[in-house]
C-alpha cells in the first residue's frame, strides 16, 4: 500500500491510501525517475552509509575500538605517531579529534598534540594494557646522590 500524507497545522495528515500505488504520477510531473533515485539512495546507504564504528570493529573478538585523551602530563604529547610505534603493538590511529576537527587516518608524521582525542582501534588486551601507561606522565625515580669516601670508595647518602 502507498500512504499519502501532507504536512499539517498539526504534524502530518493522511490524505489517501492506495492499495496499488504507483509513481506514475509524480515521475510524470517531475520527469526524475524516482523509483531508480530511491534504488541509487540505497544502495549508495548499503555501501558508504553511517554505522557505528566501535560496534562493528567490536565484533570481531579479540579487537576493540578504543578513544583516549591526550593529557597535559603525557609522555606522548609532542611526538609523532610513527615515534610512539603503536603498530608494534597492534594498536591503529584512525582518527584525531582536535578542537572539533577530525584527522581520519592520520599520517605517521603526524604530531600528536595535548587534548587531542585519538580513536584507536587494535587487540583488546593491548590497548587495555597499554594504553594507560601511554597517557600518564612517567615518574623518574629520584636518584641518590654518591659522594667519595676518605677511602676513595663510593657509597650513598
Amino acid at each position: 500500500a502507498g500512504v499519502d500524507m501532507l504536512e499539517g497545522k498539526e504534524g502530518p495528515v493522511i490524505m489517501e491510501v492506495n492499495s496499488s500505488p504507483g509513481l506514475e504520477g509524480i515521475e510524470g510531473a517531475t520527469g526524475i525517475d524516482i523509483a531508480g533515485k530511491i534504488i541509487e539512495y540505497m544502495e549508495e546507504q548499503i555501501r558508504f552509509g553511517n554505522f557505528n564504528l566501535r560496534e562493528h570493529f567490536s565484533a570481531t573478538g579479540d579487537y576493540a575500538v578504543a578513544e583516549i585523551q591526550v593529557g597535559v602530563d603525557s609522555p606522548i604529547a609532542g611526538k609523532t605517531i610513527a615515534e610512539v610505534d603503536l603498530r608494534n603493538i597492534d594498536i591503529t590511529v584512525i582518527r584525531i579529534d582536535r578542537g572539533g576537527v577530525h584527522i581520519a587516518n592520520p599520517k605517521g608524521s603526524r604530531v600528536i598534540e595535548t587534548g587531542d582525542s585519538l580513536l584507536c582501534y587494535g587487540n583488546r588486551a593491548m590497548l587495555k594494557n597499554h594504553l594507560p601507561a601511554l597517557l600518564k606522565k612517567r615518574r623518574r625515580k629520584k636518584k641518590s646522590k654518591l659522594t667519595v669516601g676518605e677511602e676513595g670508595t663510593d657509597r650513598n647518602e
